[in-house]
């Protein structure tokens, strides 16, 4: 007897994938990959962005994986009408150049919901991670085990309870960092450091777009720094950043290699702890979306100094890993949208009047 037929996007069935790439070699290379994992189906390929219109719309795939650059209509283009065309969890496959990084977290600002860079090698390593990731939260929303003490109204903070804010973020994040610390006025009363999962190109990409788009400066930690008050900091992907306590009190960040076991570079469960031995209880943390449960345990390290945490909502995260952990520890004072997360971080400039000239740089070569 043949079993039973399972209806695609159900629970049983694989995680249906759409590639879309001008290019037959990257195509050939990407199915390859993923020929390896028993759970995901390759279900068609496209070779520009009005094949993959039209793919997506027939073929109602759980996962696309989109080129950035191709002929007739490239991925930025057919990014929008793809969303339209199907649910699917959209990864751009972008090149890892300066032109192809800004492409990159143009295509992630337009609804992406996270990328691979192809000059990573055959291998792609990482994509059926992300696939798996992505595929899952398409078609099965997590039941979600909130603590009984974390609240859905955002709190009310006061600026003078904290010395830094640290925010970890990973699959999902740069739109919603985007949408978070472009609200931020200027002057803002602390320090702002961001580990978000990206490599190094990237992440430099980025902290030039946030100083372009946000009121407060944005800087690239890739070097030693202090941490200046109203300034905002993205971690160097590739390698941890650590929070110290200088002399006099002063803040300032490092990178470093360690913890080698790691999984993720930037780690947040590094930002965090090092911070809870750096400030103890005066930091506020923010955990965003992503996978897995980077932040869980720095979370911890923070929360047993007395430290304050918010987490993204299940609702408005692209993928809820990295909240979910902290909420179900029962580490969070509350769980909220992107835009009640900025409202919160408002209220705390609230007291802070005289605005000033956005400008200078906080690099400090130790």
């Amino acid at each position: 007897m043949q079993p039973a037929a399972v209806r695609p996007g159900s629970v049983m069935s694989k995680i249906r994938v759409l590639i879309v790439d001008d290019s037959a070699f990257l195509r050939r290379a990407i199915r390859s990959v993923l020929r390896s994992a028993p759970d995901i189906d390759v279900v068609g390929a496209a070779r520009n962005g009005r094949e993959a219109i039209e793919q997506a719309r027939s073929l109602d795939p759980d996962v696309i994986t989109l080129d950035v650059t191709m002929p007739e209509m490239d991925g930025l283009a057919a990014l929008p009408e793809v969303r339209k065309a199907c649910k699917a969890k959209v990864i751009m496959v972008s090149s890892h150049t300066a032109e192809g990084t800004q492409e990159t977290l143009e295509a992630l600002r337009l609804g992406a919901d996270d990328f691979i860079a192809k000059d990573t090698g055959p291998e792609l390593p990482g994509l059926i991670e992300k696939i798996r990731a992505l595929g899952g939260a398409r078609r099965v929303q997590p039941a979600i085990r909130m603590s009984p003490d974390t609240p859905r109204r955002a709190p009310i903070f006061r600026a003078d309870q904290f010395d830094i804010v640290v925010v970890g973020s990973s699959t999902g994040g740069p739109a919603v960092l985007e949408t978070i610390f472009t609200a931020i006025p200027h002057p803002f009363p602390l320090p702002i450091v961001i580990a978000q999962h990206m490599p190094p190109l990237f992440t430099k990409s980025m902290a030039e777009r946030l100083d372009r788009t946000c009121q407060v400066p944005a800087h690239h930690i890739d070097q030693p720094m202090v941490l200046e008050k109203g300034h905002l900091y993205l971690a160097e992907g590739g390698k941890h950043v650590k929070v110290r306590k200088r002399p006099g009190g002063v803040l300032g960040a490092e990178m470093g290699d360690t913890p080698r076991e790691a999984p993720y570079r930037p780690s947040v469960d590094e930002l965090f702890a090092t911070t809870a031995e750096a400030v103890g209880g005066r930091a506020l943390a923010v955990v965003l979306t992503g996978m897995g449960q980077d932040g869980l345990v720095g979370g911890r390290a923070l929360r047993a100094k007395g430290a304050k945490m918010l987490a993204q909502n299940a609702e408005t995260s692209v993928v809820y890993g990295m909240p979910r952990a902290v909420v179900e520890a029962g580490l969070v004072d509350a769980a909220l949208t992107p835009v009640e997360l900025a409202q919160t971080l408002v209220q705390l400039a609230a007291a802070v009047s005289r605005p000033v000239p956005k400008a200078g740089t906080s690099r400090d070569a130790a």
